[in-house]
């Protein structure tokens, strides 16, 4: 199957969150990620899609400042950052929540989040609290603060994770593969709650995702394939060649 044509059927965009442009990475000498551009408008959920190994994690990364690009340029609300460090992409309101979770697993679920608040421009001042929103969003988590992180669920933890990254005040929210190994039920909860997130913040979501269900919420896709961009448009316009070719099993 030849790959779908690159759709640029959109105005552009002027008021971006996020922009890459010609982004270049490699691990050693292996060319990982090839000419990537992408942009996420302000308010939006964007959805990157591809079959594993393409390259999805590496952006994510990349953009987390945890890789850094041979070429190319990242830009976040217009300004440069593809030399800044993580922290201080995190505190100038980038969130992320990576595959895995990575929650602390000896630590109560209550810290957990408190740690978030590290991500905010002023860090963590004094006896500062959990906002109300974040229980409206998962109301589980009120019911588990006490308990040690590694004892929740697997879609507990990943509704932990992204309060935590909530708890830093993101304007872009990056999300790798939240659905992943989490039982069905739970899912459309993640769903719902990062649409709420959306429209009660107006922030920006960048997620990896395989759920179909889930990738037809976005507003736009980026589809990957060998480490570069091969097609994009409205998740709206979305095709069964293109579910068929990047988000086939």
């Amino acid at each position: 199957m030849t790959s779908p044509q690159l759709t640029q059927n959109n105005p552009i965009q002027t008021d971006l969150t996020l922009r890459i442009s010609n982004l270049n990475v490699y691990y050693g000498e292996s060319h990982i990620l090839r000419n990537v551009d992408m942009s996420i408008p302000s308010g939006q959920m964007v959805c990157l899609i591809g079959r594993n190994g393409v390259g999805k994690t590496t952006l994510l990364k990349t953009i987390m400042g945890l890789l850094k690009p041979r070429t190319g340029e990242i830009f976040f609300a217009d300004k440069p950052i593809t030399k800044l460090t993580p922290d201080r992409r995190a505190k100038m309101g980038i969130g992320y929540v990576p595959q895995g979770r990575e929650i602390i697993p000896r630590v109560s679920v209550k810290d957990n989040l408190l740690l978030g608040l590290e991500a905010r421009p002023q860090g963590r001042k004094g006896n500062e609290s959990i906002p109300e929103e974040i229980f409206d969003l998962f109301p589980v988590l009120k019911t588990m603060l006490s308990r040690m992180g590694g004892d929740l669920s697997g879609g507990q933890q990943q509704q932990l994770a992204i309060a935590r990254a909530l708890m830093g005040k993101p304007r872009l929210l990056v999300l790798d593969e939240p659905t992943e190994g989490i039982q069905p039920s739970i899912i459309l909860e993640i769903e719902a709650a990062v649409q709420r997130i959306i429209k009660a913040t107006g922030i920006s979501v960048l997620l990896v995702e395989q759920h179909l269900h889930f990738v037809r919420q976005a507003d736009r896709y980026y589809a990957m394939q060998k480490g570069g961009i091969v097609a994009s448009g409205n998740t709206e316009d979305l095709s069964q060649e293109v579910i068929q070719q990047f988000l086939a099993v």
